[in-house]
């Protein structure tokens, strides 16, 4: 198992002057690093690849599309520029050496219609990943994995179900399920038979605090989540994401207070915690 950290928690986008976060994360005691390149022009995606292989760190990357590219528009002309855009990110993903491309990359993160999703929005969005994922798969062994949110951030994909039936009408083998705890602890019954309902539609996972502080310090049933892990076998890698409130995107997360010391704090303590248990749940160092 890898274990990651976000980037938005350090910095607000990834240009190349972030490029020391690299090695910072790497001293925190993380193998991987996952990557917002908010600014996708200014994203020194070559150099992040030379240096992650220099350090022998893994590259995942997170990009939320913007309304102005959203998939499900009613708009013909910006549901094709959204895939444009991912076809975009996903040649960055490339040039980073990233192996998941996840996210809201299905649709625009906090998009509201004021409506329940429609069936013209879920064909809209099925026919443009389908477009992207099949670009994705001419092009590397790339997974896109796509982030469940919770309800206050978006209304298409809220549940571990809702993105299954979506990775079921898409039916292309490299687009699969990102779960998030943070998100899960909003919409789900029961996480850990969430999480197995998945199964091997699985591709990635963010811990996070529930309230998006120190995973341990929250209400996350950890070992409950773990165990749903183990036993769909997933074994890539587990992300902390979480926010720095000083930083821009804070208002869009919706962070209003330090859930700790320091960025540093967060992912030092909140990585400890999460390899004790899954040392403990999987029998592993």
């Amino acid at each position: 198992m890898k274990f990651g950290v976000n980037s938005l928690l350090f910095t607000d986008t990834f240009r190349e002057s972030d490029l020391p976060l690299l090695e910072h994360v790497h001293a925190l005691g993380f193998d991987t690093i996952e990557i917002s390149p908010v600014e996708p022009d200014l994203f020194p995606a070559k150099k992040v690849n030379q240096l992650a292989t220099s350090l022998g760190m893994a590259v995942n990357m997170n990009f939320a599309l913007p309304e102005d590219a959203n998939p499900i528009s009613p708009d013909a002309e910006v549901r094709n520029k959204s895939v444009a855009l991912s076809k975009r990110i996903i040649d960055l993903c490339n040039e980073a050496g990233a192996t998941v491309y996840c996210g809201s990359n299905y649709c625009s993160w906090r998009y509201f219609t004021g409506k329940r999703r429609s069936d013209d929005e879920w064909k809209w969005g099925v026919d443009s990943m389908r477009a992207v994922g099949e670009y994705a798969q001419s092009r590397s062994d790339l997974i896109i994995a796509l982030e469940t949110l919770n309800r206050f951030e978006s209304y298409y994909l809220n549940t571990a179900a809702d993105a299954e039936h979506f990775v079921d009408s898409v039916a292309l083998p490299n687009v699969k399920v990102h779960l998030d705890t943070f998100h899960m602890m909003y919409e789900e019954d029961d996480i850990g038979a969430a999480i197995r309902s998945c199964g091997q539609r699985l591709a990635y996972f963010h811990a996070c605090g529930s309230q998006r502080g120190i995973p341990g310090r929250d209400l996350v049933p950890w070992d409950v989540t773990f165990e749903a892990l183990r036993d769909v076998g997933y074994t890539f890698c587990i992300t902390i994401e979480s926010f720095n409130p000083h930083q821009r995107i804070a208002p869009l997360a919706s962070i209003w207070r330090d859930f700790a010391d320091s960025p540093e704090q967060l992912a030092t303590e909140g990585l400890k915690f999460i390899r004790a248990t899954y040392k403990r749940v999987y029998g592993n160092e």
